[in-house]
């Protein structure tokens, strides 16, 4: 899945008021959890050793990390982003809970 297509996907099944900038923002914050929880405990760590994130800037055609079937991580995490920032608690947990 490439970034523009998560926040494509995310602003189709949820209408939103956040910007581009946020949404990058989070899948950022998204693919450093990945990349410190998952990658770097396993071989072929050095691969991604110079990724540090993503700016409003970068490629939007850039695929992100995670492969099918388990790219659906990315809209799951933006759902559940956008529940919590809108304070809607009981449907932050059940997004939150649906990504893990």
């Amino acid at each position: 899945m490439k970034l523009s297509d998560a926040i494509a996907k995310i602003d189709e099944l949820k209408p939103n008021v956040y910007s581009w900038d946020t949404k990058v923002d989070w899948l950022s914050k998204l693919e450093l959890m990945v990349k410190s929880d998952i990658i770097l405990t396993h071989e072929g760590a050095e691969d991604y050793k110079d990724f540090h994130g993503y700016d409003p800037d970068f490629d939007a055609n850039t695929e992100l990390i995670a492969p099918p079937p388990y790219d659906s991580m990315y809209v799951r995490w933006l759902e559940a982003q956008i529940d919590l920032t809108n304070g809607e608690y009981d449907r932050y947990n059940v997004s939150i809970t649906m990504y893990n």
